[in-house]
């Protein structure tokens, strides 16, 4: 099984797992998501926490069209990103998600559950839900996935199938 964490950062999930982040960490074999080294329909999972943000909305489009390319028919892709939905009803202003920082990298933008599966249709994914971060193989790991505020999930894990 072909397993990719694209901007996993500094978690690693193991041997399984394919790593490609802009840092410079050991367990990272690959620096660029835009462009994947796999040949079309090989990949079987795709999982991307916190990342998106980081990419403008004009950018994200091709992005999606190139990991769907390197999914088999049927493979998973499997996002978590700040969830615009519950940040705006938070009684306390957390800015963080929304603009967050990394290095010398800026979020970009924030989606709502509905933004996100249309772009994610548009790019040819199906079958676009939710999906519950405590039911996957790499829950163990804190990767943002699991961010509450004030008893809210904050982050949006959205799950869809090339």
């Amino acid at each position: 099984m072909v397993k990719l964490h694209l901007g996993c950062g500094k978690r690693d999930f193991g041997e399984d797992w394919f790593n490609v982040d802009i840092a410079a960490y050991p367990h990272i074999q690959w620096q660029d998501v835009t462009r994947l080294p796999f040949e079309d329909k090989c990949v079987d999972i795709i999982y991307s926490s916190h990342l998106i943000a980081y990419f403008d909305r004009e950018e994200i489009l091709p992005i999606f069209k190139e990991w769907k390319r390197v999914l088999k028919h049927g493979g998973i892709l499997r996002l978590a990103t700040p969830d615009w939905e519950a940040l705006r009803k938070l009684s306390n202003p957390l800015l963080g998600p929304m603009y967050g920082k990394m290095g010398l990298i800026y979020h970009k933008t924030v989606y709502d559950f509905i933004g996100l599966a249309k772009i994610l249709y548009e790019s040819g994914f199906t079958n676009v839900y939710r999906y519950n971060h405590l039911k996957t193989d790499h829950a163990q790991f804190d990767d943002h996935s699991a961010a509450y505020y004030e008893g809210v999930l904050i982050s949006l894990n959205i799950e869809c199938h090339a």
